[in-house]
């Protein structure tokens, strides 16, 4: 299968990634509306399955699986939650659902999307079964980012899921007042369950200071920086690998530089798409002794929730510099 990639097009970043391989161990992505899975939500939800939920459950959708975990932990057992995106091998840009995903969209109350050309297809799907009633939350937009914004990983940005969690609860509330309150206890209870990740962010900033990275795509950036860590991969070669296309020899060099040449303390690799060349990128890393930390583009599962998720992130970059150890895989 192919992967997928970012494109410029018609002013918005297209995510279009080519010639790529799922590395070993995901499973091979389902096109049909699975679940979202989480600790927290199952403990939490107790909603029932499509056939058999009572009319009383709202009906949402997070487009990427991070988002609909969280929605699941916000909307507990007054909503019943599906994701579409749960494999990083899927064209956003060129995504066809199956009428499954399609029945889907249409009977959805919510949905939760990123935005910045990453999901604009269920856009599309939506104009095409217009629901007057229908809540749609683009998180793009809630942050106040043009469409050209050049990451779309909004997810790893601190400041994301907790403005995505306000307006869910709000959309909740908005769709059954009389559970507003359980809707903002549960958003409460989120937002406190991120302050490990928040701390564990600044002690790390604190405690490592001038930090060098490289990385192959941007997809932990906005983590990267949070954290206080520069990265020296320049964006036009991490756009290269993002769009399918061979960086020129000189920027391979100076990639493979940083590290024969000792010159960053960790390189943040995309675990889930690879080809040859970032293969090649990361054993040079190794053999170097450059610790590597495998980044995610979708929430690995089972096992996570979000936020769990975002700090074994910051553990794992935390681990690799203070005492040089890889984590390749979550």
């Amino acid at each position: 299968m192919s992967g997928v990639s970012w494109q410029f097009t018609h002013g918005r970043f297209l995510w279009m990634r080519r010639g790529r391989t799922l590395a070993s161990g995901l499973a091979v992505m389902a096109l049909a509306v699975a679940g979202c899975s989480s600790s927290n939500a199952a403990a939490n939800s107790g909603s029932a399955s499509g056939s058999t939920q009572s009319t009383s459950v709202i009906n949402a959708i997070g487009t990427e699986n991070e988002y609909a975990n969280v929605l699941s932990q916000i909307g507990g057992r007054y909503v019943h939650v599906s994701s579409i995106l749960n494999n990083p091998n899927t064209d956003p840009h060129t995504f066809e659902a199956s009428p499954s995903v399609a029945a889907e969209v249409s009977g959805a109350q919510l949905i939760v999307q990123n935005g910045v050309g990453y999901d604009d297809w269920i856009s599309k799907m939506e104009s095409s079964s217009p629901n007057s009633k229908r809540k749609v939350i683009i998180v793009q937009d809630l942050l106040g980012l043009p469409d050209n914004t050049p990451n779309p990983h909004l997810w790893y940005d601190p400041k994301t899921m907790p403005a995505a969690a306000q307006a869910m609860a709000s959309a909740l509330s908005a769709l059954q007042p009389a559970h507003a309150a359980f809707f903002h206890a549960n958003l409460d209870a989120f937002d406190r369950s991120l302050t490990p990740w928040r701390n564990a962010i600044a002690q790390f900033k604190a405690k490592y200071p001038g930090t060098l990275a490289a990385t192959t795509e941007p997809v932990a950036d906005y983590l990267l920086t949070a954290m206080g860590i520069t990265n020296l991969t320049p964006f036009a070669f991490q756009a290269d690998i993002m769009n399918g296309v061979d960086p020129p020899a000189q920027d391979i060099a100076l990639e493979n530089g940083f590290f024969t040449q000792h010159k960053v303390n960790v390189f943040a690799y995309n675990q889930q798409v690879t080809d040859v060349l970032t293969t090649s990128i990361r054993e040079t890393a190794l053999k170097a002794g450059v610790p590597v930390v495998g980044v995610y583009e979708t929430m690995p599962t089972p096992g996570y929730d979000y936020q769990s998720w975002m700090l074994a992130e910051v553990n794992a970059l935390a681990k690799a510099v203070s005492d040089k150890t890889s984590t390749q895989k979550l």
